[in-house]
């Protein structure tokens, strides 16, 4: 008996998955090593046609090496060894031409317990993909460690000067020192934000809270918190076209995707930073653009990769404000595209449908 909800799962259409949906290479052989079965992935990954390893016996087709020099294939021998044998742990093999592949096996028995191997299933991974991650992760402390120091520093040479020297200084020093600790800690503040959003991005955590959001007035507010804090008036100009449908976002992601686009344009750009409005069939457009040099049209597939920063020459920023800005534009179902403006400069342009209710 079976609660509300709930079923038995279809095994005729689970069995009928086909193998070139999966996104790992999956190669299955017969009890005596001839390969039966060989997906799209498997050739991607190991550039290996299916057409030249079906038929064939998996050592000549994926003829893999272990760092020693082993032949894989002959090691794992599938048929010796003791019964009790399920499996290989993943690891990592290469094939004649040197190309890195991490490479799993398990052994199918009939009988399942301590029977003969009727089938041995292979999964392939792309090692470059694992090592590019790996880099990514190190990037990330690496990042994290750097951003962190300075501001930290700061704090620590500050409360100890303050600590130790209270009395002999002035209320103007101490007002100084006092704003240069609560900015640095703003500083540390907003890094571990966005490390928390990279990782909900990442993980698909992500969650938005729906609710009626005026973009304009959104954007007019921002800008004027820029201006408060002394960015002239006329850096900034806002446009909005037509009449604009009911929109249902989460005002505070909106607020962090225009902050986030305002902040690389004033950083990265020069003249004046344009915000545009405009509707579209199905929501609404919106561009940022500045008038300094712009994306070279090579680099705009990079612009949203985990710490980017553009002109390396201009310090500040985590290289993760694009990442998370197209993670929450996409999180709205929306889009993001960079161009250049123009009139030259840059020109982020994203939209987003109209959204519904989260009680719809």
């Amino acid at each position: 008996m079976h609660g509300e909800g709930t079923r038995q799962p279809n095994a005729d259409a689970v069995c009928a998955i086909p193998v070139d949906e999966l996104p790992d290479g999956v190669v299955v052989t017969d009890r005596d090593g001839y390969v039966v079965v060989y997906n799209k992935a498997a050739e991607r990954i190991t550039g290996v046609r299916a057409v030249d390893a079906i038929g064939r016996p998996i050592a000549d087709a994926l003829p893999f090496r272990d760092a020693d020099g082993r032949e894989w294939w002959k090691w794992l021998d599938p048929q010796g060894g003791l019964r009790i044998r399920t499996r290989m742990p993943e690891r990592s093999l290469h094939l004649p031409g040197g190309q890195e592949v991490l490479v799993a096996a398990r052994f199918v028995r009939e009988p399942a317990r301590c029977g003969d191997v009727v089938r041995v299933v292979v999964t392939l991974r792309d090692a470059l993909a694992r090592a590019r991650l790996e880099r990514s992760r190190a990037d990330l402390v690496s990042t994290v460690a750097h951003e962190l120091r300075s501001p930290l520093t700061s704090v620590k040479g500050f409360t100890a000067t303050l600590l130790a020297k209270w009395d002999r200084l002035t209320d103007d020093q101490k007002r100084v020192m006092l704003e240069t600790v609560n900015a640095d800690t703003d500083r540390v503040t907003r890094l571990i934000t966005e490390l928390l959003d990279v990782s909900r991005i990442e993980s698909g955590r992500l969650e938005i809270h729906r609710q009626v959001v005026d973009i304009p007035e959104r954007a007019r507010r921002l800008i004027e918190g820029r201006v408060a804090a002394g960015e002239p008036a006329d850096r900034f100009r806002l446009v909005v076209r037509g009449e604009l449908p009911e929109m249902w976002c989460d005002q505070d992601k909106i607020d962090q995707i225009l902050g986030n686009l305002l902040e690389n344009a004033v950083r990265h750009g020069r003249g004046t930073v344009t915000i545009e409005i405009e509707p579209i069939e199905w929501g609404v457009a919106v561009s940022v653009r500045d008038q300094g040099e712009g994306v070279a049209p090579e680099l705009a597939a990079r612009v949203f990769r985990q710490f980017w920063r553009g002109n390396k020459r201009r310090r500040g920023g985590t290289g993760l404000g694009l990442f998370i800005v197209k993670g929450l534009v996409e999180a709205h179902g929306g889009t993001i595209t960079v161009q250049q403006a123009p009139g030259g400069g840059a020109e982020f342009r994203f939209t987003l449908p109209t959204g519904a209710p989260d009680f719809a």
